[in-house]
């Protein structure tokens, strides 16, 4: 799925020949791998709030993105997955602009 390599992406993993693999924070140890078929943010909560967390580290650097960020946040308060990850492709879709 796209929009979950995107994710992937922004989350760090390194993605080579359709498959991710999962390091430490040195990228030295591999930790697994996961094809990029299979990565469960679009059905997960467990793997999509420490993307969550991720964007919500980046507040305060700037207005635009703080503003971006509140729709993540108030995306998350509907207590609804498929929101919540819509807000946070959109997140980085625009981040990435």
């Amino acid at each position: 799925m796209k929009n979950n390599k995107l994710i992937a992406e922004f989350m760090g993993l390194s993605i080579k020949a359709g498959v991710c693999y999962y390091t430490d924070e040195n990228n030295e140890f591999p930790m697994g791998i996961r094809s990029n078929d299979n990565l469960p943010y679009d059905t997960s909560w467990d793997w999509l709030m420490p993307v969550v967390e991720k964007i919500d580290n980046l507040f305060g650097e700037d207005d635009i993105v703080d503003d971006m960020i509140n729709k993540v946040h108030n995306a998350v308060l509907q207590f609804n997955r498929d929101i919540t990850y819509n807000a946070v492709v959109e997140f980085i879709n625009q981040l990435n602009k």
